[in-house]
């Protein structure tokens, strides 16, 4: 197996009294690992660690086999940073913000800017190279930051909720020149992002925390598996009218599982075959809107896991697995265990 870029054993991270991270293990592979999580999860606070600009308080660090602690400057020379917030300088052409994050890379001045017209086009933003930066909108803003990452060809990119603020076609814009950078240019990225089709769609592997804990971690498939076990296989099931006695229907028939997905309209149940939904459903008087095959969905998982009041407040999570055919029963365990 590939050495791991990143690399953690106990991190704890206090605030006074407030644990910002608890004894966090990880170790994270080489290609695109999204860090998932609600606002206070943690994210941020692990983000400034592994980039030398906060320090813990107990345990290891180690990134792309560095020690971020005593060896900030060398880290940050190979890492590419594209932070949440506000990072341009206010009166800099396009042009002259990239090339000043090649220049604190190591860069010569000439071959800075060089650089930072080839990662300009890189991003889509050749023709506005020279324009001022408080005259870019948020999506080019958000493109610029990626060149700014990018432009001293770091080993790993780090990139703080790097679609925030853009529109659909931004959006997927920016998620496939993530995939060009890991598949192209073999550059390893932490996405640390709170839109979940996001990460799937960039990533290979998830990580997930909560009130500073690892609430779990795994593969990403980049096609959803479908589930199927000895008992038969695992449909999705959305009716119009009652789900609730859909649900004992199945169950009165011999489903060995139904249950809702946590936001009550959808249904996951063992049957043989969709006839077997459609007959439980004859039976509960009610309609068959949706019925398909199981597949492992981030959002579902977490459904499953956390219930629905903390998926309603806007923000999506999920818990993954440690294997692709994991029983999302066993991550909602592994989330009621709190750390690692």
């Amino acid at each position: 197996m590939a050495e791991p870029i990143i690399s953690l054993q106990d991190l704890t991270r206090r605030f006074g009294p407030r644990t910002a991270l608890d004894r966090v293990t990880l170790e994270i592979p080489p290609g695109v690992t999204g860090l998932l999580g609600p606002n206070g999860a943690g994210k941020s606070t692990l983000v400034r660690i592994l980039l030398g600009m906060d320090h813990p308080d107990g345990g290891t660090v180690r990134v792309l086999g560095r020690d971020p602690v005593t060896d900030g400057r060398e880290v940050r020379r190979r890492v590419g940073y594209s932070a949440e917030g506000p990072s341009l300088v206010p009166g800099l052409q396009g042009v002259e913000q990239v090339a000043l994050a090649a220049e604190l890379a190591g860069w010569a001045r000439r071959d800075a800017l060089l650089r930072a017209h080839e990662s300009l086009a890189f991003v889509g933003l050749e023709e506005a190279r020279y324009r001022k930066v408080e005259q870019y909108s948020t999506g080019m803003r958000q493109r610029l930051k990626l060149a700014q990452a990018v432009v001293a060809g770091p080993q790993l990119l780090v990139l703080d909720e790097p679609t925030n603020g853009l529109d659909p076609e931004g959006r997927r814009d920016v998620i496939a020149m993530i995939r060009t950078l890991a598949e192209r240019d073999g550059v390893s990225i932490l996405l640390s992002s709170h839109v979940l089709r996001d990460v799937e769609a960039a990533c290979r592997w998830a990580i997930v925390l909560r009130a500073g804990a690892v609430v779990s971690e795994g593969p990403v498939e980049e096609h959803h598996v479908e589930e199927a076990d000895a008992g038969g296989r695992t449909w999705i099931v959305r009716v119009i009218g009652d789900a609730e006695a859909f649900r004992s229907a199945a169950r009165a028939g011999g489903a060995e599982a139904a249950e809702s997905l946590g936001d009550g309209a959808r249904t996951r149940v063992e049957a043989s075959g969709a006839r077997q939904v459609f007959a439980w459903a004859r039976s509960a008087g009610v309609s068959v809107l949706e019925c398909r095959p199981a597949r492992t969905s981030l959002e579902e998982v977490y459904l499953r896991a956390f219930g629905q009041d903390e998926a309603a407040d806007g923000a999506r999570w999920a818990v993954i697995g440690t294997g692709a055919r994991q029983d999302p029963g066993a991550a909602a365990a592994a989330a009621a265990g709190g750390s690692r």
